[in-house]
């Protein structure tokens, strides 16, 4: 693990423990394994981005194939599920691009779960991903209207960084907070 890697571990693993003053929600975080994974994953977000945004024909293309899409081209998608029951009740992605970086999107967690410590839990996730497929850099983009998740990013080491600092370009118009994990 390089400088980035140690850096990261240690700094979020520091955050958690400090920040979470509730019981962990009772689940497991793995990858995506099956096309009823990639429906969930689908579900998920549709709720969330139909909700509060509009779907755009990315988000359609990328929600309808996370396999080829997000997986094929070298990252990864995490689902978080139930003990138990197995059902899946969040999820993220880890959209890969050149020179080893890596974006963190298509975060959602099902209303009914919320407030349970999944999406932290699926950050950290996420994170770990990244360094074992050897990130240089992760960032996101995201919108004021989400707050928590604003709140969590941060929390997890994450920092406002401006447009012309992305990675990419033609990037969502809905993302007015960009960040990247220091």
């Amino acid at each position: 693990m390089g400088e980035w890697g140690r850096r990261l571990a240690g700094s979020y693993t520091r955050r958690e423990t400090r920040l979470m003053p509730y019981t962990p929600a009772p689940t497991v975080v793995s990858s995506i394994a099956s096309q009823s994974d990639a429906d969930a994953f689908r579900a998920l977000n549709e709720e969330w981005i139909s909700r509060l945004f509009t779907l755009q024909e990315e988000d359609r293309a990328v929600l309808g194939d996370p396999l080829g899409r997000i997986v094929g081209p070298g990252g990864d998608v995490l689902l978080a599920r139930e003990q138990g029951s197995g059902a899946v009740v969040g999820c993220v992605a880890l959209l890969a691009y050149p020179d080893a970086v890596f974006e963190l999107a298509k975060m959602a967690v099902a209303p009914a779960a919320q407030g349970r410590g999944i999406g932290r839990q699926l950050i950290a996730a996420a994170i770990g991903r990244a360094q074992a497929l050897g990130a240089v850099r992760l960032f996101l983009g995201t919108n004021g209207k989400l707050a928590p998740a604003i709140q969590l990013y941060e929390e997890a080491g994450f920092v406002r960084i401006t447009r012309n600092r992305l990675p990419v370009a033609d990037y969502y118009a809905r993302a007015d907070i960009l960040m990247e994990l220091k």
